[in-house]
């Protein structure tokens, strides 16, 4: 009997889940959606960027045969010229590894795409986000510019930073100064790093919320808040191309 019973305990135990042990020094909440983000950014030789996007939109679908293309500009202003910044969604890590097997054997694009545009590029850059779990990606009602914004918080994760980061964002978006198109958060590049990627009409429309913002106090407080775990941050004004999703 005593057999029987320690049996059934043993059989009872390995049904039954372990407790999750949750830390109130965790650096953030867990990421249970695989689904990522990677930003890439090329550098292109500053007489060939006209040729660059003239070849991509002739054929980015041979790329997007493979994976989805989330939106694709070029750098109007912020940081170094000759540039094109773009994002592709994949479901996991394994989606995209299939993904880049498959561009291997894909004589079509590498021919036609890949061959041609390399010589035409300085050199690339690659980063691997999550959306943060208080955002969905949202699509602009229309045509529009966008702002890729950059902060490098201090480390110590969303556990430090989230909430008032949280707070100066909705804020300006509560207010109507902007639309906000996504919020993304670094996994692999330079960690502890945030992009926000905000819409407007045009660049002017852009300036004249920004200048409201700043007399707004509401603003001015969650800002103040949350600058208090910033270490620099910085911008971009991009354009999208006509083959951009996200227009």
């Amino acid at each position: 009997m005593l057999a029987l019973r320690s049996s059934l305990t043993r059989a009872v135990a390995a049904r039954t889940p372990a407790p999750q042990v949750c830390s109130s020094f965790a650096t953030g909440p867990r990421q249970y959606d695989g689904t990522f983000y990677e930003f890439r950014t090329s550098y292109l030789k500053p007489s060939k960027m006209k040729e660059f996007l003239e070849n991509v939109k002739k054929n980015i679908h041979l790329r997007t045969a493979h994976s989805e293309l989330v939106g694709y500009w070029s750098v109007e202003f912020g940081g170094r010229m000759n540039k094109v910044f773009h994002i592709w969604k994949y479901d996991n890590f394994a989606h995209r590894t299939e993904v880049r097997k498959a561009l291997a054997k894909d004589k079509e694009w590498q021919e036609q795409f890949l061959i041609p545009n390399l010589a035409l590029i300085d050199k690339q850059e690659s980063e691997i986000t999550y959306l943060v779990p208080w955002c969905k990606l949202e699509k602009p009602p229309k045509e529009g510019v966008y702002e890729l914004a950059t902060f490098q918080m201090k480390p110590g994760g969303p556990a430090l930073w989230g909430d008032p980061f949280k707070r100066a964002v909705h804020t300006h978006i509560n207010q109507g100064y902007t639309k906000l198109v996504g919020v993304f958060h670094a996994e692999y590049g330079i960690l502890n790093r945030v992009h926000v990627l905000w819409w407007n009409e045009s660049a002017d429309s852009r300036a004249a919320g920004r200048h409201r913002s700043h007399e707004d106090p509401r603003v001015v407080a969650a800002v103040r808040e949350s600058v208090n775990f910033l270490e620099s941050q910085q911008n971009m004004l991009l354009i999208p191309a006509s083959f951009s999703p996200l227009k």
